[in-house]
């Protein structure tokens, strides 16, 4: 069959899906899940902004009248961080169990609760610090979004689109980090609650702003978006993944990877303000949006030659990029030091990218391997098996990463308490990234490797992991 079945229903869903089909992708599949990515891109796209959305209310709480010590912000900025990448776990779990769109819809909604939290609590310079950071922790929520989405756009995409897909959905949702960054620090010098009173800053425009957009992008996804049969699994054999040595391999590459964007990310503006307080400008935003635009590059180049040889070259990069980063503060260079940094935030989206190309071609090889020889309908089992074990693994990897949102954060604050400087932090993560550079060697790029570097697919075409 070359056509989706769809129930116009208001579950909206897809009974026959088949992307790997040419005449059914050309036909049909294509349009459906183009249509499908937008609506989650914007959807994840909000996500992002409104978890990194302390990044830029926390080094403005003193001017308007909030007393936190340098290490408290750091923490309100690192919370978000910690339970985004806690709430992956749920996320990616209910899409199999409620469906795509069902659950972009529910976890649009909620973002209602850390918009309205901050709007509200940073209006009162008398809020007590455990309350605003039980405010913080809430932005978590939209952290959580990355991981439903990716889960659900990779068993829409054929696995020879599969890594410029996900690297566009996720791209498209990282982009919101810098979009925050930039675009928020302009509204909050805007009173939209009441007359401006003498106040120069509003923070509460931060939460404010995404109410209306929320609401678009729930009622965007319940009208556009499909759930798919073919994607339904139940939990116990999603947590089969977890059995599997490359899921926790993986996970530890991606905390590499999206741990360092988003760590990155939500520590830099305050980094800035406490490294180089002489600079006025709002730059801070230009590290998320080159780490953004450059995740679908990881996933083209993955998709060309290969995950393993992007992710291994992009790791020994960052650790390059990192010794830039401090030799730099060294000399107190501010143009060095961004220069440095922005390139660390171009390998962080460039390993986001390659990473998650590897996961799909890891699995769908194991399974092909084990149904070698016992003809076309079991291959074509195996390759659906293999569909919905990445994206749970993906989910489980993207959610293991985002623990990066907080360590970084918590790092740099916990080295200023410590040592007065951030080079102790920075130490430590070139340190990691070195152990990435071994992991990748030794289990996907040396011959010996236990994992093939292709695998062919049904139609005989290799796709290099």
């Amino acid at each position: 069959m070359h056509t989706a079945s769809e129930k116009h229903s208001g579950a909206s869903w897809i009974t026959t899906w088949n992307p790997e089909d040419e005449t059914f992708w050309r036909q049909t599949g294509r349009k459906v899940a183009r249509r499908n990515l937008f609506w989650s891109i914007l959807a994840e796209n909000f996500g992002f902004s409104i978890w990194l959305l302390w990044s830029v209310v926390a080094p403005r709480l003193n001017k308007v009248g909030f007393h936190y010590s340098t290490e408290q912000l750091f923490s309100l900025v690192a919370v978000p961080g910690l339970i985004g990448s806690l709430m992956r776990f749920p996320y990616t779990f209910a899409v199999p169990r409620f469906g795509g769109r069902n659950w972009t819809i529910v976890s649009a909604l909620l973002l209602l609760i850390p918009t309205t939290s901050l709007a509200l609590l940073v209006r009162n310079p008398e809020t007590p610090y455990w309350l605003m950071a039980l405010a913080a922790a809430t932005a978590g929520l939209g952290g959580g979004n990355f991981a439903s989405s990716m889960a659900n756009i990779s068993f829409f995409f054929p696995d020879r689109e599969k890594g410029f897909a996900l690297g566009l959905n996720a791209a498209g949702g990282n982009i919101g980090v810098s979009t925050v960054q930039l675009l928020i620090p302009l509204l909050m010098t805007v009173p939209i609650l009441s007359a401006a009173g003498g106040k120069s800053l509003h923070l509460e425009n931060a939460g404010l702003f995404w109410l209306p957009l929320v609401l678009i992008a729930a009622i965007g996804a319940a009208r556009y978006m499909n759930n798919l049969t073919s994607a339904r699994s139940s939990f116990r054999d999603q947590l089969a993944v977890t059995r599997h040595k490359h899921t926790w391999i993986m996970a530890w590459l991606y905390i590499g990877t999206f741990g360092s964007f988003i760590g990155y990310s939500a520590a830099f503006p305050l980094l800035l303000k406490t490294q180089f307080p002489q600079v006025t400008m709002n730059l801070a935003f230009l590290g998320a949006l080159v780490g953004s635009v450059s995740r679908p590059l990881g996933g083209k180049l993955a998709d060309r030659i290969g995950g393993t040889r992007v992710t291994l070259w992009n790791f020994v990069l960052m650790g390059v990029f990192t010794v830039g980063v401090i030799y730099f503060l060294h000399l107190h260079s501010f143009p060095g030091f961004l220069a440095m940094f922005l390139l660390l935030f171009v390998t962080t989206g460039v390993g986001n990218g390659s990473t998650f190309r590897m996961i799909p071609v890891i699995f769908r090889r194991q399974h092909l391997m084990a149904a070698a020889g016992q003809g076309p309908e079991a291959e074509i089992r195996a390759l659906a098996v293999a569909r919905r074990e990445s994206a749970a693994v993906i989910g489980i990897t993207s959610a293991i990463g985002a623990c990066g949102g907080y360590l970084i954060p918590r790092s740099f604050g916990a080295s200023i308490h410590a040592t007065g400087g951030v080079e102790l932090a920075l130490r430590a993560f070139l340190a990691f990234y070195l152990t990435c550079v071994g992991l990748t060697w030794w289990f996907y790029a040396r011959k010996a490797a236990s994992t093939a570097k292709t695998v062919t697919n049904l139609a005989g075409a290799q796709v290099s992991i």
